[in-house]
């Protein structure tokens, strides 16, 4: 014993931390707004309030303009290189030595002279000249020694320049034909080479004197209002506020912080929805897949709004969180339904910037689909659940927007098309209803009542080979109906599993005697040999269950029908004709086991009570009384109900309800009087 206590810890554990982390792998790890804005539109989320001090960030716009109006003003640096000047007039005159051909030897002066004036005003390589015309820099400085001083763009010249500005000289310009077979060019180069280092300083300088924000949100300042219009100057607030967050979450300590946070929530919230189970819904552990559909149905929605919360085009308003307790309502329980239900919203809302409204909604919505569907047998009733939680949703929404707006314009109406739009996702629940059944081995009312249409094969071939059975099984099913209704138990499963309890007598029919008309095979059979085969009809029925599909729960009614009571009437008659012989009990003895829901013994006493019934010599109130509360008093001295939750009161009301039952069924008619003849 002690050591399957430790055995349950050990699951329930590894099932905490499993969901645990896939719930939070699943949510966002950083405080990160998933803020979908747009200016001119209302505020579609609730009031905003900053939660700590952060600057209003200039737009991209605003500051590339003021940062072209900085690089206005920028003077890009050049060296001036005075050894290139004296380089490039002896090259000229080492180069024409014997003076120019066809001209006068005071040429060679006039075009040095002309070098050197170019050279003073200054020559820079045509690639960068060319890039200063194009950046609309007017101004350049140029550093000659340790001096730097601002000259205009336009009083430099490039390479190509120079060698024209060399022909505009009055007394060059005359020759200029000859002097162009001199190839001039070769002695003008650039004497102005680029400083990178003290302009990219200087550029530096300029864009450093640029503020990036163009004021301070105080904590705890109201930003914007929910329904309020977003201005220009809001967006831009918002959007700083957004960019202030990922600057934060950069920080590696407050990431850990936050994810560590996140672990101490949903682990105290699945530990206490666990708790929950272990106290007063242990038995839901003994049942693998009801417990794997409770934590699977949290784990799924959380992921789903993760996933919204990432995409900001979808509202998590569009998610039917209402479907969850849907499900655990038709399957289990209404309080199951409301524990997961929270469990699951409270995780949900942790991921939400304003997580209070969703709660509200949400749990109320939960607790209306919980009210509205004790019982989910036609798809009506799951259309009216729809319509009862987007009403609630929406008038819950509607108290909301009444308290937080000044007038009516200033309500944002789209939040009630996702509300809307949640009612109509509410019921994709009816086909998901079959997938949950099918994977977690579940049944629903509405299989129940599939499997209660006398159209069905198997029912429909007892009808035609055994009609006797098939009259007894409609006749107890009612008796059986009636015992739930009074004891509050499941009614439509009691129902269908007292249609099918008695299958197995379809594989032998005639040794059955609601099934014999005057011939009895069993005379020409042992006692032992009739018993086997009365008892067989179990076992016959479960192959039968096997063959045609039917749920587990319709298996156990056919199991347990008979418990592991005994063949009587063989077995009486076969001590008697043996009375010095020992009997086998166990040749007399149904497999079993006995009943273990209150469920499979109302059908137990309902199908002993209505079998007996037929062969009572007159029915009156009294022996109706008496049968009912010898067998059912027999049964209960025998132990058939010691493994079921029934109760001593339950057992009553069953006697009672048996017993009215039957005084109506057998009951005596008057004789009708014959017409005299004259």
């Amino acid at each position: 014993m002690k050591e399957l206590h430790w055995r349950d810890i050990l699951t329930r554990t590894i099932l905490i931390i499993v969901t645990v982390t896939i719930v939070v792998w699943s949510m966002p790890h950083d405080s990160r707004s998933y803020y979908h804005v747009e200016e001119g539109k209302p505020w579609k989320y609730a009031d905003f309030t900053a939660p700590f001090d952060f600057p209003i960030y200039k737009s991209e716009a605003v500051i590339r303009e003021e940062r072209d109006s900085a690089l206005s003003q920028y003077e890009p640096y050049y060296k001036y290189n005075q050894a290139v000047e004296q380089q490039m007039v002896q090259k000229f005159y080492k180069d024409y030595a014997d003076g120019i051909p066809d001209l006068a030897t005071s040429y060679m002066d006039i075009i040095s002279n002309r070098l050197r004036s170019l050279y003073q005003q200054g020559i820079i390589d045509q690639k960068d000249y060319t890039a200063l015309l194009a950046d609309t820099t007017s101004m350049i400085r140029i550093v000659n020694d340790k001096q730097a001083s601002s000259v205009s763009v336009m009083e430099i010249y490039s390479p190509k320049q120079a060698y024209e500005q060399l022909f505009q000289d009055e007394k060059l310009s005359p020759v200029r034909t000859i002097l162009q077979k001199c190839n001039l060019n070769e002695y003008i180069t650039p004497n102005l080479t680029y400083d990178s280092e003290r302009s990219e300083a200087s550029k530096n300088d300029l864009l450093a004197g640029i503020a990036l924000a163009s004021g301070v949100v105080q904590k705890g300042e109201k930003i914007i209002g929910r329904g309020d219009i977003v201005t220009e100057k809001t967006y831009r607030i918002v959007e700083s506020f957004k960019k202030e967050n990922e600057l934060r979450n950069e920080d590696v300590k407050q990431n850990h912080l936050s994810l560590f946070g996140q672990i101490l929530y949903v682990g105290i919230l699945v530990l206490s929805f666990t708790i929950y189970l272990s106290l007063y819904r242990k038995d839901y552990f003994q049942k693998p897949r009801s417990t794997m559909m409770l934590y699977a149905l949290i784990i799924i929605f959380t992921l789903l709004t993760a996933l919204f919360m990432r995409n900001t085009v979808l509202h998590v308003y569009l998610l039917p969180y209402a479907m969850v307790p849907i499900f655990i309502r038709v399957f289990m329980d209404s309080r199951t339904a409301f524990m997961t239900h929270i469990t699951m919203v409270l995780i949900c809302a942790v991921m939400l910037q304003h997580p209070f409204e969703f709660i509200v909604i949400e749990t109320v919505s939960g607790l209306v689909a919980i009210s509205s569907l004790r019982e989910l047998s036609q798809r009506s009733q799951l259309f009216k659940t729809a319509i009862f939680v987007t009403i609630t949703s929406i008038t819950v929404n509607m108290a909301f927007d009444w308290m937080n707006s000044y007038g009516l314009t200033e309500i944002d109406y789209s939040y009630y098309n996702y509300l809307v739009a949640n009612g109509i996702m509410l019921l994709f629940a009816y086909p998901l209803l079959y997938l949950i059944e099918k994977t977690f081995g579940f049944t629903s009312d509405i299989t129940l009542i599939e499997l209660s249409n006398t159209n069905n094969e198997v029912l429909r071939q007892m009808s035609e080979v055994a009609p006797g059975t098939f009259n007894h099984s409609i006749q107890v099913a009612n008796l059986a109906g009636e015992i739930a209704n009074k004891i509050g138990a499941k009614a439509q499963l009691v129902r269908t599993g007292a249609l099918y309890h008695d299958i197995g007598k379809l594989s032998n029919p005639i040794y059955y005697t609601e099934n014999q008309s005057g011939i009895n095979p069993h005379e020409m059979l042992t006692d032992i040999e009739s018993a086997q085969i009365i008892i067989s009809h179990v076992t016959e029925g479960l192959k039968m269950a096997d063959k045609y599909n039917l749920p587990r729960v319709i298996r156990d009614f056919i199991a347990t029908h008979h418990g592991q009571g005994k063949a009587k009437y063989f077995y009486v008659h076969y001590h008697n004709e043996h009375p010095d012989e020992p009997v086998d009990d166990l040749l007399f003895t149904y497999p079993g086991p006995n009943p273990f829901t209150r469920e499979q013994a109302c059908l137990m006493m309902a199908d002993t009570i209505e079998a007996a019934s037929r062969s009572l010599p007159d029915y009156t109130e009294q022996s109706i009384r008496e049968l009912v509360e010898r067998l059912i008093d027999g049964q209960v001295a025998d132990g058939y109900f010691r493994e079921c939750p029934i109760t001593f009161r339950d057992i009553q009301y069953a006697k009672t309800v048996l017993i009215e039952k039957l005084k109506t069924i057998y009951h005596t008619r008057v004789n009708y009087p014959t017409e005299k003849k004259a």
